[in-house]
């Protein structure tokens, strides 16, 4: 479905503010941007201490707090971009990937809002706002780039061509990085949420631990992170067994390193082999310390430019939803209709 070819040759002409609302896992956010780069509001209703209980996101529980916050959230977000409703120009929503009932709570409630406000709905995918965070960030940025894909539920090396059109390099076959994280911080006794627990005391901890797994992917751009994941797990069961000291430090250290080493050699080596000088970090494993260490060496190392996103805008947020949304819409002017529904998965095209 497209937007009236008037009224979209009307908003090519103009300021675009997009509404976006983003509540694909346990953030409920929407935020106001506006053109794709400037942020009047950026509203995170986190639901992180709820979940740290169960030691993960339990999907029920993150749609049943979707659906207490997201009217209020809303609100503020207007308030605090000093807009109303009828100063929007389009809505923008998450419809995949993610908890299919939380993505369900935000999709219906932005159908709601459009057909309310008779304002063009435009639906999302969550991982390419990922990489739309950094153009919120860094307002000199441009496709061509490859991104380094690093979520909680995907990892991913991608040829940017062009602000909507992206090629697919490489992907993970099993557990994403961040999945990875909390499983390992699960079994070390470091709890939810996994990834930024082991960052912190890895910096207590030597990198001396050699987990042995079969690394089959190594000439691929493809990863694979169950090896690495289970020979920790298998680690620190021997050591139990054998009723021997566990060194939480050394471990979180040894497997940070295995992994960040992991993801930027393959980084590298793409962003060499396709001609680019351009590396781009999305999701929020780019938030890790010990990543953009190993990036920032490299890529000095080899002559290309790093970019990451604010640590803000690292983890799911809606302002990363209302930039991509803006590149998307002032492409062709294709939105949704209200028969859009959410997708726990989307394809990476």
């Amino acid at each position: 479905m497209k937007i009236d070819k008037s009224k979209f040759e009307s908003l090519k002409k103009k300021s675009v503010k997009i509404l976006a609302i983003e509540s694909s896992c346990d953030e409920t956010s929407i935020a106001v941007v506006e053109d794709g780069r400037k942020i009047l509001s950026n509203i995170i209703a986190t639901q992180i201490e709820i979940h740290t209980r169960f030691g993960g996101v339990v999907p029920e529980v993150a749609s049943r707090n979707h659906i207490t916050a997201i009217s209020n959230v809303c609100e503020e977000a207007l308030k605090t971009a000093g807009v109303t409703l009828d100063e929007i120009d389009a809505i923008a929503v998450t419809y995949g990937a993610g908890l299919l009932g939380a993505l369900l709570v935000g999709v219906s409630f932005s159908k709601g809002l459009s057909y309310m406000s008779n304002k063009p709905l435009i639906a999302v995918s969550h991982i390419k706002g990922h990489i739309a965070a950094n153009y919120l960030t860094h307002q000199d940025l441009k496709p061509p780039f490859i991104c380094l894909m690093v979520s909680g539920g995907h990892t991913a090396i991608i040829n940017v061509k062009t602000y909507t059109e992206i090629e697919l390099i490489g992907t993970t076959v099993d557990d994403a990085v961040g999945e990875a994280f909390d499983k390992v911080a699960r079994v070390v006794g470091l709890g939810y949420p996994g990834g930024p627990k082991i960052d912190n005391i890895a910096k207590q901890g030597k990198e001396d631990i050699v987990f042995a797994h079969k690394n089959i992917l190594a000439n691929t751009y493809n990863f694979s992170f169950s090896g690495i994941k289970t020979a920790v797990i298998n680690y620190v069961h021997t050591k139990e067994q054998k009723h021997e000291e566990i060194n939480v430090a050394d471990i979180c250290a040894s497997f940070q390193k295995a992994v960040t080493d992991e993801l930027a050699n393959k980084a590298i080596k793409a962003v060499k082999e396709y001609g680019q000088n351009k590396l781009v970090v999305a999701g929020g494993v780019g938030a890790n310390s010990k990543l953009k260490e190993v990036l920032q060496r490299e890529c000095e190392k080899n002559g290309i430019t790093l970019y990451t996103p604010s640590l803000k805008l690292c983890t799911d947020n809606a302002a990363m939803i209302g930039s991509y949304a803006y590149y998307q819409f002032m492409k062709d002017g294709k939105i949704a209709d209200l028969s859009l529904t959410a997708k726990s998965t989307v394809e990476l095209k």
